[in-house]
């Protein structure tokens, strides 16, 4: 089982004085990267909201907002008095000792601009309130892992045709193996025939040896055995409970170091061409994985 690590959640509802809206959105990031965006009033359980986030969806670069309407009575600002009338004192003095005339219309305007001569009450959170919307947090992490699971199984089908792609071209490579071979030994032999003049000079016993030594260096049996069982592990992989991005990012590389040896070791256009097609499948596996939780 996958998960992507995109994916999107979105829950609305409604408290007895509020029209809430909770959304989350996710892409691929290799660490959790959380960025809240809470109105003053939720500000205090920021922590508490990160954890929740943090436990559920484990890996991501997470955006995470709250938006409300206040259906129920609103909050009033008062004035505070004491602060008014101090500043209202200093202004009268500053006015007697520059000759200005006094102007009640026009203190009163100064004054209502002077700062936090207005307080508007504070809204409390109230405990049944966040209960309700800690609920609802839930049920919007729920829908955007809902979400990746749908996009994982359809990431899923993707790797297993392409490495499977894979396997079927290793599997290609056989027809041209045994003629590498021959190939090589007769361009070996004519390559020397052509430049040794003295032909009774040619050790054919010690021209066979190095024959051997020199195929068995560019031999390709243990790449494709060993390729085969990378693409037979990274499908195990994909069938496990628990998500493995990581896991499956580094088979991946597994893959492409045996690839890279046999074209490396082909020595044949015909094996170089099907290497180049594996190249192709597994750079596209590549690049889908880096979603991959």
């Amino acid at each position: 089982m996958i998960k992507s690590m995109t994916g999107f959640g979105r829950v609305v509802f409604d408290t007895p004085n509020k029209n809430i809206s909770i959304e989350i959105k996710s892409l691929n990031s290799k660490q959790i990267d959380i960025k809240l965006k809470l109105p003053h009033l939720y500000k205090e359980k920021e922590l508490e909201i990160r954890k929740i986030i943090t436990q559920k969806l484990e890996r991501g670069k997470i955006d995470f907002s709250i938006y409300y309407d206040s259906t129920g009575e609103k909050l009033e600002s008062k004035i505070d008095k004491d602060l008014a009338l101090n500043y209202y004192n200093e202004l009268s003095n500053l006015a007697d000792e520059i000759n200005c005339k006094k102007d009640t219309t026009d203190f009163l305007s100064l004054l209502v601009k002077m700062p936090d001569v207005f307080k508007p009450e504070r809204e409390i959170l109230d405990v049944s309130e966040y209960e309700i919307l800690k609920e609802n947090i839930i049920k919007a992490i729920d829908l955007l892992d809902k979400n990746r699971l749908e996009e994982g199984k359809i990431l899923e089908k993707d790797f297993i045709n392409r490495i499977n792609k894979i396997d079927d071209l290793l599997k290609d490579i056989s027809p041209f193996e045994a003629d590498r071979i021959n190939k090589i030994k007769e361009r070996i032999s004519n390559n020397i025939q052509n430049f040794v003049t003295d032909k009774s000079a040619i050790d054919n016993n010690r021209l066979e040896q190095e024959l051997i030594y020199y195929i068995e260096k560019i031999d390709i049996t243990e790449e494709k055995v060993r390729l085969h069982k990378h693409c037979d592990y990274f499908l195990e992989t994909l069938k496990e409970e628990k998500a493995n991005g990581k896991k499956l990012n580094f088979i991946c590389q597994e893959i492409g170091r045996e690839i890279n040896t046999l074209g490396a070791k082909s020595n044949d256009i015909n094996i170089q061409k099907i290497v180049v097609q594996m190249k192709d499948e597994l750079e596209k596996v590549k690049e889908q994985v880096l979603n991959i939780l």
